[in-house]
């Protein structure tokens, strides 16, 4: 009796959505890398210019009752620094170049409205409650980003930014919703570590939510193709 041999195994075919993104995140990726980079090293020049020179005396921002129920965490640093991976994600989902260059104008005016204000309206967060320098990364996080600046968060602002798009891009791809879920946990959680951390109070961290989300929906209202297919 003749035996049929047995078929070879085949891997399951790779999801739609999973392979578009993959191909996202390949597709001019050189350009990508050299364009965000170029980006923050423009953004961080006209930060600290703003920082050194303001028009006018720094404001000292005031604590709230809020500021009191987000206890000092010095482990929130990881989250807080990780806004500078999490801000190319959504250009790094970019299939062309007309779309990179939009995305990065429509984040020259958020950053663009935040260095204004910070230039004529210049502030400062209070003092820390504890001694930060005596926890490890502490000292350089305040030799490269200072405590002047603050309000808006542009911290905040830009997280903001970032997660309203990438949600419009993980919906595009037709990801599963707990990739909606997680951006929204990791936006949160950079929310949070600003005031964790002490670069910020709650006062700074809500205005860098309001102009993340002005300019975030404006952008997305007037370029409704970045992102499509």
């Amino acid at each position: 009796m003749n035996r049929r041999a047995p078929l070879p195994a085949t891997a399951p075919p790779t999801p739609e959505w999973l392979a578009d993104l993959g191909e996202r995140l390949w597709r001019l990726l050189p350009l990508k890398v050299i364009g965000i980079s170029g980006f923050m090293w423009l953004f961080f020049f006209c930060y600290f210019y703003t920082l050194r020179h303001p028009a006018y005396a720094v404001f000292e921002m005031p604590r709230t009752s809020l500021d009191a129920l987000v206890p000092f965490q010095p482990e929130a640093l990881l989250v807080y620094g990780s806004l500078w991976f999490y801000v190319g994600i959504a250009p790094g989902l970019l299939l062309r170049v007309r779309e990179l260059v939009v995305y990065g104008l429509w984040a020259a005016v958020l950053c663009g409205c935040g260095l204004l204000i910070f230039y004529f309206w210049p502030t400062a967060v209070p003092a820390p409650d504890v001694d930060v320098s005596a926890y490890p990364g502490f000292a350089l996080l305040q030799g490269v980003d200072a405590g002047g600046n603050a309000c808006p968060s542009l911290h905040v602002a830009t997280a903001v930014f970032t997660a309203i798009w990438i949600d419009r891009l993980i919906r595009t791809l037709r990801a599963p919703c707990a990739w909606r879920w997680a951006n929204a946990v990791w936006v949160l959680s950079i929310a949070w570590s600003t005031v964790a951390v002490r670069q910020h109070v709650v006062l700074d961290a809500l205005a860098g939510s309001v102009l993340g989300i002005a300019v975030a929906v404006l952008s997305i209202w007037l370029s409704p193709w970045v992102g499509r297919r």
